[in-house]
């Protein structure tokens, strides 16, 4: 598995149980023990915190997106997993630096850690909505069906 999918797998993981427990524990010490636990010895632990960081710093707006790009889909319906994947997906898509992390690969890491961790439903979920943002950001017409179906797991 290489290393920043790994990482992103963490970071998952992370806002995952942050998430469940309803935002109240310490995402930091979180972090810190998935770090230790599964990912000893990564080669780019700063892409950890800068990962989280930007999600975190972005927060606010990365939900706004996700309620707009899946109007049907109350945020706090969307399946917890998808909902973090789209998190990570986002920031990387909107956020991050384009020349460490190009568009299409940000999609694509989303849509793969979806397949390994979401439900049946969640790559095309995940799929149709970094589409429709990508496809606004680069300026096209948004069609949130267009690139799969955006029927999130629920739960």
């Amino acid at each position: 598995m290489a290393t920043r999918h790994l990482v992103r797998t963490i970071v998952l993981q992370s806002l995952y149980e942050w998430d469940f427990y309803k935002q109240q524990n310490d995402l930091t010490k979180i972090v810190e023990r998935n770090l230790v636990e599964f990912g000893p010895g990564i080669d780019e632990p700063d892409f950890v915190w800068r990962t989280l960081k930007g999600v975190m710093e972005h927060l606010p707006a990365i939900d706004n997106v996700i309620t707009k790009a899946a109007p049907e889909w109350p945020l706090e319906q969307i399946a917890i997993i998808d909902r973090n994947v789209l998190r990570i997906g986002l920031y990387e898509l909107m956020f991050a630096d384009k020349a460490e992390v190009p568009p299409k690969v940000a999609i694509n890491e989303a849509i793969e850690i979806a397949k390994a961790y979401g439900g049946v439903n969640s790559p095309k979920f995940i799929n149709g909505v970094l589409g429709t943002v990508f496809r606004e950001m680069a300026g096209g017409e948004p069609s949130p069906k267009a690139d799969g179906d955006t029927t999130p797991k629920t739960g």
